[in-house]
């Protein structure tokens, strides 16, 4: 928790955030993390999601409150001519502006990049969309059609299934951790240019870059099958592969007991590994054994391997299992659901688990930062309510008269 006086990493800096849905507010709620005062700039109806997926009536949804935590909510009409020119300063009151509207959007706006540059020539312009130049470039983009068209889905599930989804949003939050690393960089350069620039990220090109291992595989394949894959049989496109690790160091999941969906344990077969683990199975005379004993005499049957490990550990409660082969030095990790997450004492304990009070919600839980600095210190604070700051900022910061501010709110320009 941050104390009193601790200064913060990104203190100082303003972002602008233009953002909705979660690959941006995911990127500037980091950046928020990390420091900076961000202003989140809605329309007079809000972020979409505040309405989406609600678990309570007229409360903003889980979906809203988890990617918009520790900023500032204004609210204004960049359609009017006055709203156009409250956005103009504030554009040249900020560092950074992002935003993920569909491609032209900002443009259309009457914003290009030529006149954010000439409002404000220091400012970082950071936009998100769903692909680079080219024939993808209007498509619309989501989460899992990112996966779809960044390698993931054709490299995840089992061999003789269709392409799956995963359940980690890569495509929207991944994309978000990849504008964070642009935008500071870019902050970073303007330490010695003075000069903003504009950081373009697709979510298509995040993906592909979180799937760097598959197209390493992809042209592995030239040179014959990949040995420590378990299929089979080879095409000439890297296969699903199920649970396998696909690396140097052959992993699969294998059932506990009681035989729940979530009863597994990932284990990593490492060299040193394979002795101790046969002790636990009970056949130490295979640690010997020319047919097991080495990586290379494994690696045609690594279906085998697993299944005489599985017939051990499915006798077993999924943590006996961790407590047995971390004693003996066996990289392994239970399969946690989304419950057992969220009761991790653990991960409480980090700062990872977090319970943030909210005036209409009450107590809600979300995750914290990942990103741990040793001089900036992280709180977790709640998210805005719609044009909670409107009066702080625009007739505090930008000096509009508090009669202005209400007639614009009653003309709908707020």
């Amino acid at each position: 928790m941050a104390t009193h006086g601790t200064a913060r990493a990104l203190e100082g800096v303003r972002v602008l955030d233009m953002t909705h849905v979660q690959s941006g507010p995911s990127a500037t709620q980091l950046l928020a993390w990390l420091g900076a005062d961000v202003v989140k700039l809605e329309a007079p109806t809000g972020d979409i999601t505040r309405s989406q997926l609600r678990d309570l009536p007229d409360v903003d949804s889980l979906y809203f409150t988890m990617l918009n935590c520790n900023k500032r909510s204004i609210t204004l009409n960049t359609k009017t001519a006055r709203g156009k020119e409250i956005l103009t300063e504030l554009i040249r009151r900020s560092d950074v502006l992002v935003e993920n509207f569909g491609p032209g959007a900002v443009d259309r706006m009457g914003f290009p990049w030529e006149r954010i540059r000439e409002i404000n020539p220091r400012i970082v312009y950071a936009s998100i969309k769903g692909f680079g130049d080219g024939p993808y470039t209007g498509l619309k983009a989501y989460e899992v059609v990112a996966q779809a068209m960044g390698g993931s889905m054709a490299t995840t599930g089992f061999e003789d299934g269709p392409p799956m989804a995963t359940g980690a949003q890569i495509g929207d939050s991944g994309t978000g951790v990849h504008a964070v690393a642009g935008i500071l960089a870019a902050l970073y350069q303007r330490e010695h240019t003075g000069r903003g620039q504009r950081v373009n990220v697709a979510m298509q090109h995040a993906v592909l870059n979180l799937c760097r291992v598959k197209i390493r595989d992809q042209q592995r394949l030239a040179n014959g099958p990949l040995a420590e894959y378990p299929n089979d049989d080879f095409g000439d496109e890297v296969p699903r592969s199920g649970n396998a690790s696909g690396g140097g160091q052959p992993g699969w999941a294998v059932k506990c007991a009681p035989g729940g969906p979530n009863d597994y344990v990932y284990v990593i077969v490492q060299p040193a590994g394979w002795g101790p683990i046969t002790e636990l199975l009970g056949r130490p005379e295979l640690a010997a054994d020319p047919e097991w004993a080495t990586p290379e005499a494994r690696l045609p049957k690594l279906g085998k391997m697993f299944q005489l490990i599985e017939e051990w550990t499915s006798t077993l409660p999924k943590w006996d299992v961790l407590d047995r082969l971390t004693a003996r030095d066996i990289p392994c990790g239970p399969i946690l659901s989304t419950k057992e997450i969220l009761a991790d004492a653990s991960l409480a304990a980090d700062g990872m688990v977090v319970e943030v009070e909210h005036p209409e919600r009450g107590t809600f839980t979300t995750v914290g930062s990942p990103i741990k600095l040793s001089d900036s210190p992280t709180t977790i604070d709640r998210s805005p309510l719609l044009g909670e700051h409107n009066s702080q900022i625009y007739a505090g910061e930008l000096g509009l008269d508090e009669n202005e501010i209400r007639r614009l709110t009653t003309d709908g320009v707020m």
